[in-house]
């Protein structure tokens, strides 16, 4: 997909994508995906993908300018905010799409492409749903700053928790589906 007119390229994670280069500044999201990444991908533990820039050289290492992770997560229905309760369907596991880590790479912070990675993954489960079933999106995050970044794009935190969600009926909104 490109994003931001055709400068910018998300896409799964391949071999040539330079992960061994990408530092975004936190350590246990740096070392995912340098060493455990390409793993999960041929497991299928995790969708990883990566933002590149649209001119990068097609052979040699592709420079990773951010990347997420997408998998399948049951969510129990207490677990479920009490406000995004009518969006949701009422069976005791709740399914949904885990964005399990999101990051960019640290010189190219404050520039919008935190956002630009996460209306991708949004738009990807928001697909995905439609062949999997998923009523919402939940998210991980891994400071303060995280969670501050996913409430100013819609998500509703857990009580207690660093835990986020977003309904898909809500995402569904946003993106004009």
């Amino acid at each position: 997909m490109a994003a931001r007119g055709d400068d910018l390229v998300v896409e799964p994670l391949e071999r040539r994508h330079a992960r061994s280069a990408f530092a975004c500044g936190v350590e246990p999201l740096d070392h995912y995906l340098r060493t455990q990444a390409g793993q999960d991908v041929r497991r299928k533990a995790n969708a990883v993908f990566v933002l590149r820039s649209a001119d990068a050289p097609a052979s040699g290492p592709t420079p990773i300018l951010g990347f997420y992770t997408l998998c399948a997560l049951a969510l129990p229905q207490g677990d479920v905010p009490v406000a995004a309760r009518r969006h949701v369907p009422r069976y005791p596991l709740v399914s949904a799409t885990l964005i399990g880590r999101l990051a960019v790479a640290r010189d190219r912070q404050g520039t919008g492409l935190g956002a630009v990675l996460l209306a991708d993954a949004l738009g990807r489960a928001l697909r995905s749903a439609d062949t999997v079933g998923s009523s919402m999106v939940v998210v991980d995050a891994i400071d303060a700053r995280a969670v501050a970044f996913c409430e100013s794009h819609g998500f509703v935190r857990l009580p207690d928790c660093m835990r986020l969600i977003l309904p898909m009926r809500l995402i569904g909104d946003m993106l004009g589906r």
